[in-house]
């Protein structure tokens, strides 16, 4: 890959790391997250409000970009293209969020009505959400006992356990970089087998 030379040097340094990706260096993967990890989730983090939405967005993120980081041109600096990624996503998020919350109260014209119910949500999930939920985190364990065991234990941790990545690596005896890398790799491979599953008829 030829290095864009008016790119700053952290940009040409980046270029390289994404070569090393491209051939399976998972040291590189881990230090490309590392570089960028706290910007985009602080970016993100302004443009939902919401901690758990901007982690979860930061991680969908760095997927889409390492799962497609061979569409990477190196004319422009490769953390031009990761913020891209990560904006269009969190926008696409939003938009679908938006959606979601359509007014039980709507009138028949399309207009919203005022009702106090239309301006009052409970956070309290009502009983068939609470089961629905529960049938989820148990369809969750049933495709992350799929996973290798590396995989299986690091996603048990982060998200069953709810352990932070520091308390992942000391647990772990492994490199913080690589409870990340690996943790996304996870993530990605969790995402394949709801694929598959949903395919099936």
């Amino acid at each position: 890959m030829e290095i864009n030379t008016n790119l700053s040097l952290k940009a040409q340094q980046d270029v390289e790391l994404v070569e090393k990706a491209r051939k399976g260096d998972q040291l590189a993967y881990a230090e490309l997250l590392g570089r960028y990890r706290d910007a985009i989730y602080f970016m993100l983090l302004k443009m939902v409000n919401s901690p758990v939405d901007a982690e979860d967005l930061t991680i969908e993120a760095f997927g889409k970009a390492f799962k497609n980081i061979d569409q990477y041109a190196p004319n422009f600096a490769f953390s031009t293209w990761l913020f891209k990624i990560a904006t269009n996503n969190c926008i696409d998020f939003i938009r679908k969020k938006r959606a979601s919350h359509v007014s039980l109260d709507q009138t028949m014209d399309g207009e919203d009505s005022l009702a106090p119910s239309t301006m009052i949500q409970s956070d309290d999930p009502d009983p068939e959400t609470y089961l629905i939920n529960k049938q989820k985190i148990k369809h969750m364990r049933k495709v992350v006992s799929r996973l290798k065991p590396r995989y299986r234990q690091l996603v048990e941790l982060r998200y069953f356990k709810e352990y932070s990545y520091d308390e992942i690596a000391v647990e772990l005896d492994i490199p913080i970089g690589t409870v990340k890398a690996q943790l996304f790799r996870a993530r990605e491979l969790l995402l394949n087998i709801m694929n598959r599953s949903q395919e099936k008829p």
